[in-house]
């Protein structure tokens, strides 16, 4: 498959988008959709004056057919409770918008046309098919471009950093991603990936894979306010994670642990 930016022609391979694994179960998904060009980046001089709102930061989450579920929903658990923050969930049409998974749908009060000034704009990550759908649409990341030039904070979860880059937010910056998409944002879209839990570039924060949304909601609700509002937002929220199993770093992982992984997160998108 081809990437085409600015008539620039580059080979991509979207199967490395989520694991090659993922993707085998994807190709039909895949087959006959449009290269996902990326959009040209935009300039390092670019001005991010933020447009505080009445009472305090005005935050929006976007949600796509096909997000995760957690990537938004836990960033905006914490987001909310900034005293005098507003957290409004967007959608390119105001209604319900189905997770990955499609078990669940989540309502966007607002339609992107009733939005162009944000303080805080959060892009969640998403399945393969919804990630893919998310960047390979021109209104999608024009509405992103347009937004990001006035925002405090531009922020992703997951693969939401996919998607800033294919709308030209992440050329030549350091960023994280989910651990299966590193390569693919590397390889395609001139991003340094840094596996941490969260990355700030700029005015530009990425969280790592879906859980470390809370990590870099915290971090952000810092810096919107101060550190002992943060710390008292973790409490209100009892973040204190104690998994009952050592296994959520990719990089201490087996490969036979990270195959399965990839085939559940195949299998429970793929519905």
């Amino acid at each position: 498959m081809t990437n085409r930016n600015n008539g620039a022609t580059r080979l991509t391979d979207r199967r490395t988008l989520l694991g090659a694994t993922a993707a085998t179960a994807a190709v039909s998904v895949l087959a006959g959709a449009a290269p996902a060009g990326a959009d040209a980046p935009l300039p390092a001089a670019e001005p991010a004056p933020g447009l505080p709102g009445e009472r305090g930061p005005r935050i929006g989450v976007l949600l796509y057919e096909g997000f995760t579920l957690l990537d938004a929903t836990g960033p905006a658990e914490v987001l909310s409770r900034l005293p005098g923050a507003t957290v409004t969930l967007l959608g390119e049409r105001a209604g319900p918008v189905r997770t990955d998974t499609r078990d669940v749908a989540v309502l966007a009060d607002a339609s992107l046309d009733e939005v162009d000034r944000l303080d805080v704009l959060l892009v969640p990550g998403g399945g393969l098919e919804g990630t893919v759908g998310a960047i390979e649409n021109p209104r999608l990341r024009q509405w992103i471009r347009r937004v990001h030039r006035h925002t405090r904070w531009t922020t992703s979860v997951c693969t939401g950093s996919v998607i800033l880059a294919a709308a030209g937010l992440l050329t030549g910056r350091r960023a994280t991603t989910h651990w299966a998409s590193a390569e693919y944002i590397e390889a395609t879209y001139g991003v340094t990936y840094v596996p941490e839990r969260h990355v700030r570039s700029g005015k530009i924060l990425t969280g790592a894979g879906v859980s470390a949304g809370i990590d870099m909601a915290l971090l952000l609700a810092s810096e919107l306010a101060d550190e002992r509002t943060a710390r008292a937002i973790q409490l209100i929220i009892e973040y204190d994670p104690a998994p009952p199993f050592d296994s959520g770093d990719a990089s201490e992982a087996d490969q036979e642990l990270k195959d399965l992984a990839l085939r559940l997160l195949s299998e429970s998108t793929a519905r």
